[in-house]
């Protein structure tokens, strides 16, 4: 089968009705048995399909707007003055009064001008040449244009009436209408003479299935390989899409989820965890603070004390401690949390059970310079795994899974690092093709007797924080972070996560 032939079979009825109409006429640019609509369509495709071109025309008409369709119903306001004035003189209040200041002034202006009026100690009368004028240029175009429209290279004298139309807001509307004639060509008379013989059927319908009527019919042949508009339906935003779905992932693993305020005291976020208050991150460099309030309320004392003890000699963690004065109200100062380690804090000065595995996903805030890779509010993915028998290897074990898992690492690095509150500690990069360089996808390490032992717990706490937006970012190979809290509609749109 020739591509001609199969093009033949793929044509609509109103193609190939149009085809045939063009076969007995150079242009046509309507059909009785299509609608204008369905014309222009199937035009359309005859062009797409170079079986026909389209001669297009573009012209400028004059239609009635708003202000000319009351004009066209009550009068133009200085035809109407006149036709009061007819009757009667009338002082400008009255005439106000009847037909609105706005439309008062430009009427006075028009006639005045015109020499149809006269105004004499405030008062309106009309001369004799206005008793004669029962029709304007203007109105006379507003009743030629009436409903429809008129050509605008098409009116002639009536231009000056057009022009002082034009000037009077919402009176008359310039608009462009395009118009198409398809005209036929030698390829679309050549298909003609291939068309399938007999019946064919375009569509299945329901009833046709249940009679059993469309076996053995011809069917229209479709292009299944021709592009199709794309259908852009609702969904959820992709980044949150994926915080769900880690979520999710969490909770099948087995890890229980754990939950905290966005605005923390400083006992939380840094004191609980064994991080002093002269600790360079806990300077305005590296960390927010409140204003208004600038306090919070500590835990009970019992809780307070222990973690006192802990900072100024090692309370009974075995530690010699930091070895300075503690401060109630530093660990009052309330906070954007800046890490959800203090999430991790509370959870285990709670409810917390040996063996667990408990996880949060939280908004953090620091201050930094936006990049590529860097904001100063973000996310993390914060976990704790416990028991009595866990060492380093089974930490970096998870770490590892983790990040093939949610980040789809091919490559992973481990680097030794430091944070106040574990040791060992460790850092995990994951290889970014795009970027060319390794990323920093989280820190972990296992938390400091000093934090379990003061909170009440003997058993080895492994634990971990990724900056899960830079998880998501590696995972849908985006170079600029940023682009994930986008409003950018073209991106959202086209861009698919899959966990």
């Amino acid at each position: 089968m020739t591509n001609l032939s199969k093009l033949a079979e793929m044509l609509q009825d109103s193609e190939i009705t149009i085809l045939k109409s063009l076969a007995k006429k150079d242009f046509v640019d309507s059909h009785s048995d299509l609608s204008q609509s369905a014309f222009y369509r199937s035009a359309m495709y005859l062009e797409n399909k170079k079986l026909a071109d389209i001669i297009r025309s573009e012209k400028q008409v004059v239609a009635i707007d708003r202000n000319g369709k009351t004009a066209l119903e009550v009068g133009l306001p200085e035809l109407r003055l006149l036709e009061m004035l007819r009757k009667e003189d009338l002082t400008l209040d009255e005439a106000e009064k009847r037909l609105g200041n706005d439309e008062l002034r430009f009427a006075m202006g028009y006639c005045r001008k015109a020499g149809w009026i006269s105004i004499d100690n405030g008062g309106l009368k009309i001369t004799s040449e206005g008793r004669k004028v029962k029709s304007t240029e203007e109105s006379n175009l507003l009743k030629q244009i009436g409903n429809g429209e008129l050509d605008l290279d098409k009116l002639g004298d009536s231009q000056h009436a057009y022009i002082t139309l034009s000037k009077r807001k919402k009176m008359i509307a310039t608009v462009s209408r395009v118009s198409i004639n398809l005209r036929g060509n030698a390829r679309g008379q050549e298909v003609l003479k291939v068309l399938p013989k007999g019946e064919r059927l375009e569509k299945l319908t329901p009833a046709m299935l249940k009679s059993g009527k469309w076996k053995g019919k011809k069917f229209r042949r479709f292009d299944v390989e021709a592009p199709v508009p794309i259908a852009d339906m609702g969904k959820k935003q992709l980044y949150l899409q994926f915080l769900d779905d880690v979520r999710l992932k969490m909770v099948e693993l087995g890890f229980e989820e754990m939950d905290g305020p966005l605005v923390e005291t400083q006992f939380w976020n840094f004191d609980a965890l064994y991080q002093p208050q002269n600790h360079p991150a806990r300077t305005w460099t590296d960390t927010y603070f409140l204003k208004n309030p600038k306090s919070g309320k500590l835990p009970e004392n019992k809780l307070v004390e222990a973690v006192k003890s802990a900072h100024e000699n090692g309370g009974k963690s075995g530690s010699i401690g930091w070895g300075y004065t503690w401060s109630k109200d530093i660990a009052k100062q309330l906070m954007p949390r800046a890490h959800t380690t203090s999430v991790s804090a509370r959870t285990m000065a709670g409810n917390f059970k040996v063996p667990g595995k408990y996880f949060t996903i939280g908004r953090v805030f620091r201050p930094d310079v936006l990049d590529a890779t860097h904001l100063i509010e973000f996310n993390q993915l914060e976990f704790m795994v416990t028991d009595e028998n866990l060492n380093m290897a089974n930490l970096m074990g998870v770490l590892k899974k983790f990040a093939e898992e949610f980040a789809g690492a091919t490559k992973v690095r481990f680097l030794p690092d430091y944070y106040p509150f574990t040791e060992p500690s460790v850092q995990i990069d994951g290889w970014s093709p795009e970027l060319g360089k390794w990323v920093e996808l989280g820190g972990a390490g296992i938390f400091r007797p000093e934090i379990t032992e003061t909170l009440g717990i003997s058993a080895p706490v492994l634990a971990g924080a990724f900056g899960i937006d830079r998880l998501f970012q590696k995972k849908i190979a985006s170079k600029d972070i940023r682009e994930l809290y986008s409003d950018d509609l073209s991106w959202l749109k086209r861009k698919e996560v899959i966990l």
